[in-house]
């Protein structure tokens, strides 16, 4: 069970049931390609084929999934190309998009919302979205072809994300560097950042295999396989 305070409409709950695995000397490729097999599977099971409907909507889980990196999203969405871009030009892209910010937003953050008003509720047919910045992404390896990104992704199913992945950080340095920047958000105002957790530094100064995580959220996966419209119609099941 997870518990998040982030109010309750027909997708959300704050209380809900997740999934999570990890799988040492894999990365979030073979994660990707372990989920749409895991998704079609379960669909045939329970459904009798690779598809199902919610909304009058038929959405397919046959693998394999459409795998799109955020920032090409962002793009294609709404022209704006944000790569190698800093904080404040991403804030002026923001306030040309006639959103609403405020300081206490970092880049990620930024790039988060961005996403999530102009991107996250097209993805209708499962899409993996990948390859997240780093400042997005405190838990994630860095990308192996690009230092900036994170080897990372979210599977949007029906307009609403459905699985978050990574190939996971496991580098104890880099790990405390990114937990320090996190420290440096919620002196700004950010109340999403995270704290300096010194015990997790310590296991990792100890050893952690290259490493891929998932976690899949259990209420939603129902609700699509089932055409549950309401996320509180699957709650007690």
């Amino acid at each position: 069970k997870n518990f998040r305070n982030e109010g309750m409409d027909k997708t959300h709950n704050p209380e809900f049931t997740c999934m999570e695995l990890y799988v040492q000397y894999k990365d979030y490729n073979w994660m990707m390609n372990f989920t749409e097999k895991l998704l079609e599977r379960i669909c045939i099971a329970v459904n009798g084929s690779e598809e199902t409907t919610i909304d009058g909507k038929t959405i397919s889980f046959k693998a394999p999934y459409r795998r799109l990196p955020i920032l090409d999203a962002i793009k294609e969405k709404t022209g704006y190309d944000l790569n190698g871009k800093s904080e404040e030009e991403i804030r002026q892209v923001c306030k040309e998009l006639k959103m609403e910010i405020d300081d206490t937003m970092g880049k990620g953050k930024l790039i988060d919302e961005i996403f999530g008003e102009f991107c996250e509720g097209n993805y209708i047919q499962p899409t993996f979205i990948t390859d997240y910045p780093i400042e997005m992404s405190p838990l994630t390896k860095r990308h192996r072809d690009n230092p900036e990104l994170t080897e990372r992704f979210e599977l949007m199913v029906n307009g609403k994300e459905l699985c978050n992945a990574y190939s996971e950080l496991n580098d104890p340095i880099d790990q405390l560097e990114r937990f320090e920047e996190q420290m440096r958000l919620s002196e700004k105002g950010d109340d999403e950042a995270m704290i300096i957790d010194k015990d997790f530094i310590r296991a990792l100064e100890y050893g952690m295999p290259p490493t891929s995580g998932m976690g899949i959220g259990m209420d939603r996966l129902t609700m699509l396989m089932t055409g549950e419209t309401t996320i509180q119609e699957v709650l007690f099941f």
